[in-house]
């Protein structure tokens, strides 16, 4: 009697293939990528394993964990939506932007908290002395200022977007969003 053979089609040719004692044809294990590549495998790998036995997709809750940098995040996303011009005095002397900021919370509701351009360069300043080797690399600069041009559309839609995009690395940074600095930033102390 005949011992079945099982035969697969393996990319890497015959010398990657090797025989079990039971005669069975089964490909020698290959480097395996890390776990963040795997979902990026192509038709080739899916055709080889069943979906059916395919391990589950885990979800995991990191806001619990005992970890201080994963139960940090709290914020989903940020966006700066708008802003609005105050007017000072006579002749634009004292007038100033406020940015209107979108924080959609990872409990559900959004906050709007409105801030000034100073508040968003003082958040900076404070979060370069408390966390000066990790602002290094995380930490983008503050889109730059112009006494010319400060209340023009086109400057302060360049400016809105900074301002998004540097709050965005702020508040869905672990480190940085679960710090006390971050936490005045959004919700000032009573003076």
């Amino acid at each position: 009697m005949e011992s079945p053979t099982t035969t697969t089609s393996d990319p890497q040719g015959p010398d990657s293939q090797e025989s079990n004692p039971n005669g069975l044809v089964t490909p020698r294990p290959t480097h395996t990528p890390p776990p963040y590549w795997q979902h990026n495998r192509g038709a080739s790998y899916s055709s080889n394993i069943s979906l059916d036995h395919r391990p589950a997709i885990l979800l995991e809750d990191n806001t619990l964990t005992h970890s201080p940098t994963r139960s940090a995040l709290w914020a989903k996303s940020i966006a700066i939506d708008d802003y609005v011009i105050v007017n000072g005095s006579t002749q634009g002397i004292g007038s100033y932007v406020v940015w209107n900021c979108k924080v959609q919370t990872l409990d559900g509701g959004p906050m709007i908290i409105r801030k000034r351009y100073s508040e968003f360069d003082e958040l900076r300043s404070k979060l370069i002395k408390a966390f000066p080797e990790a602002t290094k690399s995380s930490l983008p600069p503050l889109p730059p200022k112009s006494a010319v041009y400060k209340f023009r559309p086109k400057f302060l839609e360049k400016r809105r977007e900074g301002l998004a995009y540097f709050l965005n690395c702020v508040m869905l940074n672990p480190e940085y969003a679960g710090s006390t600095i971050v936490k005045d930033f959004i919700f000032p102390p009573e003076s």
